[in-house]
């Protein structure tokens, strides 16, 4: 029996989160979840729900810089294997970008099955800075690695999880990030104790740590010193750095 053709979409930008720029100097690009393997249209009302909270306060950081926020409306709920249609539509998103505001500088921040998008697409010309939270990458086979890392060579990555995630890997996260980081100096990741793949007992402390890292990449401000320590140091420790209870508590915007 052949194989069901893929039916033809096309991928879209959903309007931006909080009031349009006057004059856009950057962009964030909000990567829902997915699945591994499925054609379906994504849920909206889960995509809604996946990012809003931490769009709004990426976008209320950056009001006055000029920062344009979007989600991204994929094609497709899945992965689907080698067609990597996330990071496909992460990427024709980055195009868009372009198109509607010029040569801005875009921030690619994804969560699950879109962390693992915006790492890939993170080569893209347009970006300049990744968030992944929680990322669900493949099972990485050291003798040849399933996820490539040279495309984030210039840009900087941030990566977060659960110690506690059920759902994906934190170990697979810290391997990805240890590749990418002799790639990319640039590279840093936390681990939030306890927390679970939402990230929900730590929800304000993390949307504290993706902000203040936003501000940074695209636009100059200085980071706080636990992400700056986090940059600097070597693997293991810039890499396995715990995000503190509280932390954002002491930033001001």
């Amino acid at each position: 029996m052949g194989q069901q053709a893929t039916p033809v979409r096309t991928a879209g930008l959903g309007r931006t989160v909080g009031p349009v720029p006057t004059a856009v100097s950057g962009a964030v690009l909000l990567l829902p979840g997915g699945e591994e393997v499925s054609a379906r249209r994504p849920s909206p009302v889960r995509t809604t729900v996946s990012v809003r909270s931490l769009g709004r306060a990426l976008a209320r950081a950056g009001r006055t810089e000029g920062l344009a926020v979007h989600t991204v409306r994929y094609r497709y709920r899945g992965w689907n294997g080698s067609e990597a249609h996330l990071a496909a539509d992460a990427k024709w998103a980055s195009d868009e970008v372009v198109r509607r505001y010029g040569d801005v500088p875009v921030c690619l921040v994804g969560l699950d099955m879109g962390g693992r998008a915006a790492l890939r697409a993170g080569g893209h010309e347009a970006v300049n800075s990744v968030v992944a939270l929680a990322p669900w990458l493949p099972e990485d086979d050291v003798a040849a690695p399933t996820e490539p890392v040279r495309q984030l060579a210039g840009r900087r990555v941030l990566i977060v999880h659960g110690t506690n995630d059920a759902r994906t890997d934190p170990e697979l996260s810290f391997r990805f990030a240890a590749r990418a980081k002799k790639a990319n100096r640039e590279v840093c990741r936390f681990e939030v104790h306890s927390d679970g793949h939402g990230l929900h007992g730590h929800r304000d402390e993390v949307s504290c740590l993706a902000v203040d890292f936003m501000m940074g990449a695209l636009f100059g401000h200085q980071v706080s010193r636990p992400v700056e320590d986090a940059l600097a140091a070597p693997p293991p420790i810039g890499l396995r750095m715990p995000l503190a209870a509280g932390f954002g508590r002491s930033l001001k915007r």
